[in-house]
C-alpha cells in the first residue's frame, strides 16, 4: 500500500511536470513527454488510474493548447487513439520488467505513434497537401520528407525517438527507485533495544530472621 501510493503520488508529479512542457515553443517539434508519460502510466500506475490520469491530463492541456493553436480534431482523435496503444503496451510488461526492456517499450511507442499519426495525416491529409499523394510514394513521402515550406519528417521522427526513450528512462527509473526506497524502509528491522542501559534497581532482599 505505501509503495503504490508513493508511486501514484509521484505520477501526478510527472503529470504537472508533462504539462508544463506543453507550453508552446517550450520543446522541440516532437519532442515530447507524452509517449513516455502514456506508456509508463500503463506500467506502473493501477487500473483505471493508469486510463484516466494521462489521457485527462493530455485532454486539458490540449484546451488551453487551443488557445494558440487551431487543433484538427480527427487528427487529435487518431493521437488519442495511439495513447491509449501505448498505455495497454504499458500494461503488458508491467512495474516487474527491467528497465531496459521499458526503455525499450518506450521507444517502440514512440514509433507506433509517429507511424500512426503521419499515416493518418497522409491519409486523410486535411489541408490538401499535394505532396500526399494516395499511392505508396506519397505515404513514404509523408513518414520521411513532408510538406514544403516545413522542416523534414524525418527530423521529427529523430526528436520523437530521442524524447520517447529519455522520458521512458527517467519515468520509469524514478519509479523503480521510489518503489524500491519504499520498500527497503518497510522491510527495514525494528531499531533493537539499548543493551548498554542500566538495569533496573534491584528489590531489596528480605530480611532474615
Amino acid at each position: 500500500m505505501v509503495k503504490q501510493k508513493s508511486n501514484v503520488w509521484l505520477a501526478v508529479l510527472l503529470m504537472v511536470a508533462f504539462a508544463a512542457t506543453r507550453w508552446p515553443g517550450l520543446m522541440p517539434p516532437n519532442f515530447s513527454a507524452a509517449y513516455a508519460l502514456a506508456f509508463c502510466a500503463g506500467a506502473f500506475l493501477p487500473r483505471p488510474l493508469a486510463w484516466w490520469l494521462p489521457l485527462g491530463t493530455m485532454a486539458l492541456t490540449d484546451l488551453a493548447l487551443n488557445l494558440h493553436y487551431d487543433s484538427w480534431k480527427p487528427a487529435l482523435l487518431v493521437s488519442y487513439a495511439v495513447y491509449a496503444l501505448l498505455i495497454w503496451l504499458g500494461t503488458r510488461c508491467g512495474p516487474r520488467a527491467s528497465w531496459l526492456k521499458l526503455v525499450g517499450g518506450g521507444v517502440l511507442g514512440a514509433i507506433v505513434f509517429y507511424l500512426v499519426t503521419n499515416t493518418a495525416a497522409w491519409l486523410f491529409n486535411p489541408f490538401g497537401n499535394p505532396e500526399y499523394q494516395r499511392d505508396l510514394a506519397g505515404w513514404f513521402i509523408a513518414l520521411t520528407k513532408g510538406t514544403a515550406g516545413y522542416a523534414e519528417t524525418w527530423r521529427f521522427f529523430l526528436n520523437t525517438l530521442l524524447s520517447g526513450g529519455l522520458f521512458t528512462g527517467l519515468f520509469a527509473g524514478a519509479m523503480k527507485f521510489t518503489a524500491s526506497e519504499s520498500a527497503r524502509e518497510k522491510e527495514a528491522p525494528a531499531p533493537a533495544e539499548d543493551e548498554t542501559a542500566p538495569a533496573p534497581d534491584a528489590e531489596p532482599e528480605e530480611a532474615r530472621p
